[in-house]
């Protein structure tokens, strides 16, 4: 009986969320006016039927906003619209000499020809380094090779190999600062592990993960225990083997995780590969070094035997990861792919950008708005509109080839990713998909919205420059998402 009780106060607290009286956006817009932390800020929404383009409802929607990670729907839905979502990344595996038929010796090189992939032994897709590895061993045994006289070269000459030139010396030197290459791996990224005590004390660190890294980084930390989230931030030249690591972790953990930004994944790719075959005892030269190429025919060779054909997952998985997990390093491999795609030539974040803008704008969209810098919206100096944002969202939901890919990729109100603490007890929890964006001072979200007269919306939300806590921005902002399902 009580559990009966119990659950129909359950249903009675549902319903009256539900049911709840919501202000309307005109007295939402108002009470920002009004409001002390947003009277520095710069506030810009745009709201459209998705199966018209109509606009229902827009506030200074020409301003120019930082869209941090929401302008990864720029970028991936351009990927998914010039690639396919069916497109895979091809990473080839040559002998640079055909090997003896008698004794199955190879004088020549192993050569790995980069396609770009971020997906390369990526956490999202393989869990085992050996086990991604082995393949590659599995194949060359295929063939019959007993020995290889030469070394492994890695090429990443398909990508121009280096970061935006707008992000910021604090972002860089952090997993989410890892930018594009012609050969990823491991998601260009490493870990080191802290053990804390008290608040206030030094944290110590433990150990660096691959073990690659133990060895060849030097780490200078000055890290505490200090409250109850990772606000520790790594810094250092991208290319380099050197790290600073400063801020605070939570106290009393024991191998508490810090990612950071990986130098140079191609030869950490090439190195764990020669160090496999030496252990299959595939290798003659046991001292030899892997190479690694970034400047188009910079090697001279010529592949001879085709090994293995490495074959990433679909774009469209590879898409769903970017937006659902807000990844920058795939989000720059994208823009890069494209770029080479478009041109032919080495993929590079401009001919990236122009080939983004040149698609959006065939297909009618007003870009006189969109300024990229980069990808993945990590990048201050991108700045696009909400009524761009918007109207890109509506033209996106009438392409029946880009729209369930796109749409899928996108985190759920109140169920998953960077959504699911927002709109609970509402009606658009469950029935808003977006992608949201947050760096410093500027937070935003954009996708789409059933209505509660089953209208489908698309739209942006943008804050910018605001006074207080990202968490309170966030929640000024959900005010208005809620009021949406009402048009």
């Amino acid at each position: 009986m009580n559990t009966i009780r119990f659950s129909l106060l359950s249903l009675l607290c549902v319903l009256a969320l539900h049911a709840r009286p919501q202000k309307s956006i005109e007295d939402i817009l108002k009470s920002y006016q009004t409001d002390k932390d947003l009277q520095h800020a710069q506030i810009s929404f745009c709201v459209m039927e998705a199966a018209t383009g109509k606009t229902l409802k827009e506030y200074q929607s020409n301003m120019a906003m930082i869209p941090a990670s929401t302008l990864k729907i720029v970028t991936t839905s351009a990927a998914l619209g010039i690639l396919g979502k069916n497109y895979t990344y091809k990473t080839n595996v040559y002998l640079t000499e055909n090997p003896d038929a008698a004794t199955g010796i190879c004088n020549g090189d192993l050569l790995i020809k980069g396609s770009g992939d971020p997906s390369f032994n990526s956490s999202y897709f393989y869990s085992s380094d050996s086990v991604f590895l082995g393949t590659f061993i599995k194949k060359l045994k295929a063939k019959g090779i007993k020995k290889i006289k030469g070394t492994v070269k890695a090429d990443a000459s398909c990508f121009d190999n280096s970061i935006p030139g707008s992000w910021i010396w604090s972002d860089i030197g952090n997993y989410f600062g890892a930018g594009a290459n012609g050969l990823s791996y491991r998601d260009n990224k490493f870990s080191l592990f802290y053990s804390t005590a008290e608040a206030g004390s030094a944290a110590s660190l433990v150990r660096i993960k691959p073990d690659y890294f133990e060895k060849n980084m030097s780490v200078q930390s000055s890290v505490k225990a200090y409250g109850t989230e990772d606000d520790a931030f790594v810094y250092g030249d991208p290319n380099g083997y050197t790290r600073k690591v400063s801020g605070t972790i939570p106290p009393n953990q024991k191998n508490y995780e810090v990612e950071a930004q990986m130098p140079d994944p191609a030869l950490y790719f090439g190195s764990s590969l020669l160090l496999e075959l030496n252990k299959q005892a595939l290798l003659a030269t046991k001292d030899s070094k892997a190479l690694v190429n970034e400047t188009p025919d910079a090697f001279v060779y010529k592949p001879e035997l085709l090994v293995h054909t490495h074959v990433s997952p679909t774009l469209e998985k590879i898409v769903f990861y970017t937006n659902t997990k807000s990844n920058n390093h795939y989000a720059e491999s994208l823009l890069k792919t494209i770029g080479a795609a478009k041109t032919g030539k080495q993929g590079t974040t401009d001919n990236g950008i122009d080939a983004v803008e040149a698609y959006w704008k065939e297909r009618g969209v007003d870009v006189s708005g969109l300024h990229m810098s980069d990808g993945s919206g990590l990048s201050r100096a991108n700045t696009l509109t909400t009524k761009l944002q918007a109207t890109i969202l509506s033209k996106i939901s009438r392409d029946s080839l880009l729209y369930p890919a796109f749409n899928a990729s996108l985190p759920v109100a109140g169920k998953s990713g960077s959504m699911a603490s927002l709109c609970r007890g509402t009606f658009a929890e469950n029935n808003m998909r977006a992608k949201t964006g947050y760096i410093n001072r500027a937070r935003g979200y954009c996708g789409y919205v059933k209505t509660k007269s089953g209208k489908e919306l698309a739209f942006s939300v943008l804050f910018n420059n605001y006074d207080c806590s990202p968490k309170e921005a966030k929640l000024k902002i959900e005010k208005l998402l809620v009021a949406l399902v009402d048009l």
